[in-house]
């Protein structure tokens, strides 16, 4: 194998190392639910890895460089590629020792990917190369492919090919230099043909891995969620699963439950009706996230509204509740409404350029479980907001459980309060999740609860909405500090309220 061969078998090791951690931190969040710890652990047990791999390497000896890179490189491809989907199974199956098995994998694909670093430096080494050469090549060929693979997954990878094809893929990849390179090198080897019938088998089970694996993944996915699922889509941003079983349609975002159709109209109409029944002259409606369209259906019950912008990141999101007939009729049409603009845009990115101010603002976003959604429930991002919002406008944002999560529901409320608003936080049943969590907020402190209601509503009126606004002697107010940017303890509240409640 030409110089040139091996140092391209260290880019392709390289994304392909990355690209299995990867999928193994996207894996976790989607079945565990996204954790800050979580991804830096497996990152971090993916470096030490690495390390002890790059240790065990000098044990090899010199006459078998070759043989046993072409073995290490089919160990990579053949655990990485079915790690995703041994994942899948295990955790929808056999539940207990998901995270056992999680860690070990990526355990074992650092140990394994060390090695292979050191082992492509001392072939070359051994043909004579220039050490300072070698070193300077290998290394810029690892981090370039570390680079391209760190791009292509988000943007194309996970998204097109789905987490089980993508692992896959890679494996494939691996197990493509392994045969390349026992042909290249059948000469030298002592046992060519041996490796090179192994890489076939490997390289041959791998794509027939690839092709079965989205089947095998929807089978799994079954198991994970009970009911029939009738839509499952990987975005660039998440992944997007419908379920049905006999009338009742469920939507999971990352493996969490967005809403029942049996009761979601509990959850909107507590989101909507307090604030915009208390707006009657209220012409100009924003809200962030809720690209379902189920949000934006209770505010069309106003015929004064004028004018309602959606804003939601995922365009995948917003056109299957546009276009699915299904999920139209539970939201009655509402984003294909002519009173309703519907912009795929980050909200706060939006935020910063859009024009004008709104009536009200309505917040319909995920819960905090990451940083990155964290910081759409920071001090900065409300003062954002507050500059949209109207001098006698209402801004309502939803807040978690105030009853299994205290310390992120007060936050929330903390955050407003820090950031200029005067706040009325209440809460609501919504059987699918528990005592729900809200935050109605104003500049002036003169909000009212409604005495009546002027739309038609299921299960909202004003004695519901009068008990809402009273919290019981086992929800007290924590002392909790206020979500900023440079500390993100809203997130870290989350974290530790739920995980009581999961443990």
């Amino acid at each position: 194998m030409p110089h040139r061969l091996l140092i391209l078998s260290v880019f392709i090791v390289a994304s392909c190392g990355l690209a299995y951690e990867l999928v193994a931190a996207a894996l976790a969040s989607y079945l565990l639910g996204d954790s800050v710890l979580q991804f830096s652990s497996i990152i971090g047990t993916y470096l030490f890895a690495m390390g002890v791999g790059s240790h065990l390497s000098k044990y090899i000896k010199d006459e078998d460089l070759l043989a046993r890179f072409i073995d290490i490189e089919l160990l990579v491809g053949l655990i990485g590629g079915v790690s995703a989907t041994l994942l899948f199974v295990i955790f929808a199956w056999v539940a207990a020792p998901f995270r056992v098995v999680l860690y070990a994998l990526v355990f074992a694909l650092g140990v394994l990917v060390g090695m292979e670093i050191p082992l492509v430096m001392r072939v070359l080494n051994a043909r004579k190369a220039e050490f300072a050469e070698i070193v300077s090549r290998v290394l810029t060929f690892d981090y370039l492919g570390a680079l391209v693979v760190s791009l292509l997954f988000p943007i194309v990878l996970a998204p097109q090919l789905g987490l089980a094809r993508t692992a896959f893929l890679f494996g494939i990849a691996n197990a493509g230099v392994a045969l390349v390179a026992a042909q290249a090198f059948r000469a030298e080897l002592r046992q060519a043909t041996a490796l090179r019938l192994r890489a076939s088998i490997v390289l041959l089970a791998l794509i027939a891995g690839f092709v079965g694996a989205e089947a095998v993944t929807r089978w799994s996915e079954r198991g994970i969620y009970g009911d029939q699922i009738v839509h499952a889509q990987t975005t660039p941003y998440q992944r997007l699963i419908v379920t049905q079983w006999k009338d009742d349609l469920r939507l999971y975002i990352n493996g969490n439950l967005q809403f029942s159709s049996r009761d979601e109209h509990r959850y909107h109409e507590a989101l909507v009706h307090p604030a915009l029944s208390a707006l009657a002259g209220a012409r100009r409606v924003l809200v962030l996230g809720g690209g379902d369209g189920l949000a934006v259906r209770e505010l069309l019950k106003y015929p004064g509204l004028e004018a309602i912008t959606l804003v939601d990141l995922d365009p995948a999101m917003t056109q299957l509740f546009s276009t699915s007939a299904t999920l139209t009729a539970l939201n009655q049409h509402s984003l294909t409404n002519p009173r309703v603009q519907v912009i795929n845009a980050d909200a706060g990115q939006w935020l910063e350029t859009a024009p004008g101010s709104y009536d009200a603002i309505i917040i319909d976003l995920p819960d905090p479980s990451s940083y990155g959604l964290g910081k759409l429930y920071s001090e900065p991002f409300y003062r954002l907001v507050s500059r949209h919002l109207s001098d006698t406008g209402l801004l309502v944002v939803q807040s978690t459980s105030p009853y299994f999560a205290p310390h992120a529901f007060w936050c929330v409320v903390t955050t407003l309060d820090e950031a200029g608003f005067h706040t009325f936080p209440y809460q609501a049943h919504v059987p699918s999740f528990g005592v729900w969590g809200f935050v109605l907020a104003d500049r002036h402190g003169r909000y009212q609860p409604p005495k009546a209601y002027s739309v038609p509503l299921r299960w909202l009126d004003a004695e519901q909405t009068a008990s809402m606004f009273r919290f019981p002697a086992d929800m007290p107010r924590p002392e909790v500090e206020p979500n900023r940017l440079n500390n993100q303890a809203l997130v870290r509240y989350f974290e530790e309220d739920w995980r009581r409640v999961i443990r």
